[in-house]
């Protein structure tokens, strides 16, 4: 599947030249590293997709999109907190 553009916000668009841009940043100031870029957009107010992209001869796709509700520190509970790091384990 290619990845072509994602909204960013409001109608700011993130499209495969800034992912492109962003992946030669990385290779050219850290070589030794391996670049995983990612997208993040917001869906509502609460709610956000974030992407995992990966560049295949010269095309930018898409790797992975999972969906996060997001909420205040203070809904977290200890079981929520343990739960994550399970997960985190994986």
């Amino acid at each position: 599947m290619s990845f072509l553009c994602k909204q960013r916000g409001g109608h700011d668009q993130h499209g495969v030249v800034q992912t492109d841009q962003n992946i030669a940043c990385c290779a050219a100031k850290f070589p030794d590293l391996i670049c995983r870029p990612v997208s993040v957009q917001f869906v509502t107010p609460t709610k956000i997709a974030m992407f995992e992209l990966i560049e295949i001869n010269g095309e930018i796709k898409l790797v992975d999109e999972r969906h996060y509700h997001l909420v205040a520190a203070s809904d977290i509970t200890a079981d929520d907190l343990v739960s994550y790091r399970k997960l985190a384990k994986c």
